[in-house]
């Protein structure tokens, strides 16, 4: 699907998408300010936002190797983490003054220790210990450790993140949320003004810029594409599911092939917005909790949820009108292998037709992906 687009706000956002660096950073920094990084959206950006410190998700955007990583990590491992690894032993990551890894999954927690053991900017490192159950009776529990997440932040930082900070960032990234819903609801239009590969780098800049500008250029964004009268002709509606997607690779392929992808399940797309945190209340620590353990479950590593995940693939899949779905899976990461399986029978079962493939963190055999994805459109009479 070829874009109609030209705007000076979202090349503004993609260029901040395309790299690790990127000049809202650069700015940050000069005038003092400090940058968190974190891996996995199970950390809450709002803890660190109302600490007054940007937040910065971990990203390895131009990784070409593991060559480095690779002493401390097997060949078995999940690609993005070694990938990320590798560019902190190569000092891309030295602007950060701080580092939470979560617990997210297995290789991902994995990186402490390896981290520590090298010696590594930056020398603040806090591991922060997520739930892995979807459970009304694991919320106390996760708002136990977001309160020693806060208390670490604030002796780290020597700052005081005060009840009020914390609302006031949850409003924030509410915002942003909301105005994401907006940006997914102009794909479900016949001819969308937004392709899926623009649509992952404005997604990718949320989390690598301050979360006010974000949220202004966003807004000029969607002004402009609601001006934009798209007549593209496309072959079908394609959906990805699976983990990572912070790259163009086969979305682009998609696009390349004569399909539009409309709509996705990953880990940059919808599940960061389909709710919002509960504002307003007198506990934001347990409103976060909550979100977390119990609102937006949709990561595989999250036990007992699978059936949340399943409705949230056929919302999606109804509601912007797909014709098929792809698998996404990075080599190495059981969770998604494991509901990439599980999915394959129950989309079939409920008539949506889908494939799946795994694929390195460096795009690779480009070639195969085509034709499997031709041939997709040819099983589904999409096809030339």
């Amino acid at each position: 699907m070829k874009s109609c687009m030209e705007s000076q706000v979202f090349e503004k956002l993609a260029k901040i998408a395309s790299g690790i660096m990127n000049p809202e950073i650069e700015d940050w920094k000069k005038h003092g300010g400090k940058v968190m990084g974190y891996f996995c959206p199970v950390v809450p950006e709002e803890l660190i936002i109302a600490a007054g410190v940007l937040p910065f998700r971990m990203r390895a955007t131009g990784s070409t190797s593991t060559s480095r990583a690779d002493v401390y990590f097997t060949d078995f491992n999940c690609d993005f983490p070694r990938h990320c690894f590798n560019q902190a032993l190569l000092g891309n990551y030295d602007f950060l003054d701080g580092i939470i890894i979560p617990t997210c999954c297995d290789t991902i927690r994995r990186l402490l220790e390896n981290w520590l053991h090298a010696g590594i900017k930056p020398s603040f490192v806090y591991q922060f210990d997520h739930v892995h159950a979807s459970r009304e009776v694991m919320v106390g529990r996760e708002r136990d450790q977001l309160l020693k997440f806060k208390k670490s932040i604030e002796q780290h930082f020597k700052v005081e993140i005060s009840d009020q900070s914390l609302q006031q960032a949850i409003s924030l990234c509410n915002e942003s949320r909301r105005l994401q819903q907006k940006l997914y609801e102009l794909r479900k239009m016949d001819s969308p003004p937004i392709t899926g590969s623009e649509t992952v780098a404005v997604m990718v800049a949320s989390s690598s810029m301050p979360r006010e500008q974000y949220n202004k250029d966003l807004r000029a964004l969607l002004d402009e594409l609601g001006a934009i009268k798209s007549d593209t002709k496309y072959k079908a509606r394609l959906m990805i599911v699976g983990s990572g997607h912070d790259d163009v690779f086969l979305s682009g392929i998609i696009e390349e092939m004569g399909a539009a992808l409309v709509t996705d399940n990953t880990c940059y797309g919808p599940r960061l917005f389909v709710q919002t945190v509960e504002e307003g209340g007198t506990d934001p620590l347990l409103a976060l909790a909550k979100y977390q353990v119990m609102d937006t479950p949709y990561c595989p590593k999250m036990m007992g949820a699978h059936e949340k995940r399943l409705q949230l693939v056929l919302d999606l899949a109804r509601d912007y009108r797909v014709d098929g779905i792809i698998g996404e899976t990075f080599l190495g990461c059981d969770p998604w292998g494991g509901e990439v399986f599980m999915l394959r029978s129950e989309l079939k079962d409920a008539g949506i037709p889908f494939i799946s493939y795994e694929r390195e963190f460096v795009p690779s055999l480009e070639g195969q992906i085509k034709t499997r994805v031709e041939a997709f459109l040819e099983m589904m009479g999409k096809g030339m």
